[in-house]
């Protein structure tokens, strides 16, 4: 079914440009001059050329400014898109979320693997994704959750030098032809005011328990 509908998004689009729908200029031949309206609907996401061009990805496996999880908690809580700070690890946005709300628990300490965690670290960082699934559930519903580390750059680890776990939200029919064909997330908020939304959502639910 993918590849059908794939064969016949590529022909429209072969028929487009043909037709002068690439924006550039019309069935008669004419051009039209850049921007001109069309019928392709476009999301732009500039946002995410930074990260298909590896910024803010560490040159090197030391710890320091070079790796964002060890600057992360030197900025303020809004700077960083720090939820919440604990006294062993601290729950941050994802800069390049995969769904709205994707979180990450992160070690203060420059370690890269699960095994090198201390006890002390390892009950604390299960203690923030319990709190980070509470709070989200209450902020805005989601109907299951993705959690887990990729160890390794092998295993998909963006940054694998800072061990980070991920907690990210899912709801039915978010892997919708956007993603799956069209290679685009749809993101309905702003990274700050998610940021805000969930810390006053993980400070409640810390007051209450």
């Amino acid at each position: 079914m993918l590849a059908a509908m794939d064969a016949r998004m590529q022909t429209e689009r072969q028929a487009g440009v043909q037709d002068g729908a690439d924006g550039t200029g019309s069935g008669s031949g004419q051009p039209d001059g850049p921007g001109v309206p069309d019928d392709v609907e476009r999301l732009w996401m500039p946002h995410r050329m930074a990260y298909i061009k590896g910024e803010n990805k560490p040159e090197s496996t030391e710890a320091g400014d070079g790796c964002p999880f060890c600057r992360v908690p030197t900025l303020s809580d809004e700077q960083g898109l720090i939820v919440e700070r604990g006294k062993l690890v601290y729950a941050v946005l994802n800069l390049y979320p995969y769904s709205p709300g994707h979180l990450l628990i992160c070690p203060y300490r420059h370690i890269a693997d699960y095994t090198e965690l201390s006890l002390d670290e390892t009950a604390e960082l299960a203690a923030f994704t319990k709190q980070g699934m509470t709070a989200l559930r209450a902020a805005s519903n989601p109907h299951g959750f993705n959690l887990g580390m990729n160890q390794g750059t092998v295993a998909g680890a963006g940054i694998a030098a800072h061990l980070h776990q991920h907690i990210v939200p899912r709801w039915g029919g978010d892997a919708n032809f956007m993603p799956v064909i069209g290679r685009t997330r749809v993101l309905p908020q702003l990274l700050a005011d998610t940021r805000d939304l969930l810390a006053r959502h993980w400070s409640a639910d810390t007051d209450a328990s």
